[in-house]
């Protein structure tokens, strides 16, 4: 596994598919306690015929590090693994608060990204007072129910209890400093003031029965985007585990120009 050192952490990330192949690189940013094979059916489909990159966050899967406290300290990660792999432009993917690190990446270094997919991913968060407190409230319960609470409910009403267990399992390998500072960062994102200027071609993917972030906050997004294209899809927040053939198909239209 290849590897970067960047700030104290330690990057594994994966570089795949044809130097040569057709339109830029595309990079997949996973979201919180997540890991690169999240995007394990979307790599194997376009490596096939274009270079793909996708990285293990800091504190993540098997990258090393500790927590940072804001979205934009993560984005500096990716730009600095794509400056190691000589990438001056890509098709920018994230999911959940890995689409917040994108944003952060394309407001900051907008000739970088050609193109932008966001999966289940918002621009700021917002709570009623009810949420707000049910929120603050879980960060006081043991770490493995909080994280075990979190991940089940990602995920919509019918997937197989097993995978979602497994899931949880994952997650709970990620060290709980990380878990619980970037669980502050995503609650103190907030671009939606700014999503304005972002210019770069957007998809937004969601799912219909996240309930972790819902799709009415991801709509509001949309609606600040100049140049935003919508698709959802009947899952929950988990979309490329959850719909992994629908969701490649939805983005090999769009990276192709085809939507």
């Amino acid at each position: 596994m290849p590897q970067l050192e960047v700030d104290g952490a330690r990057l594994t990330y994966d570089d795949e598919g044809p130097r040569d192949g057709s339109g830029v690189p595309l990079v997949f940013v996973h979201g919180w306690t997540a890991n690169r094979h999240r995007w394990d059916h979307q790599v194997a489909h376009f490596a096939e015929r274009r270079r793909v990159v996708r990285l293990d966050l800091r504190g993540h899967g098997d990258s090393g590090g500790a927590g940072v406290r804001t979205i934009g300290e993560l984005a500096r990660d990716v730009v600095a693994l794509l400056d190691h792999l000589g990438i001056e432009r890509c098709v920018l993917v994230g999911h959940s608060m890995g689409g917040m690190i994108a944003q952060t990446v394309a407001l900051e270094h907008p000739g970088r990204v050609e193109r932008m997919v966001l999966v289940n991913s918002i621009g700021r968060m917002a709570y009623n007072r009810a949420r707000g407190l049910l929120m603050a409230v879980s960060t006081l319960v043991p770490f493995k129910l909080f994280v075990a609470t979190n991940i089940r409910r990602a995920f919509a009403p019918g997937y197989p209890r097993e995978e979602v267990r497994r899931y949880i399992r994952d997650s709970a390998d990620t060290p709980r400093e990380v878990v619980m500072t970037l669980y502050g960062a995503m609650r103190g994102f907030d671009v939606l003031d700014r999503a304005g200027g972002i210019r770069t071609p957007t998809l937004m993917v969601h799912g219909y029965h996240d309930v972790q972030l819902p799709v009415g906050q991801m709509l509001r997004l949309a609606a600040a985007y100049p140049d935003a294209t919508v698709r959802v899809l009947d899952a929950g927040h988990e979309l490329p585990v959850e719909k992994p053939a629908e969701l490649t198909a939805v983005l090999d239209a769009f990276v192709s120009g085809r939507n």
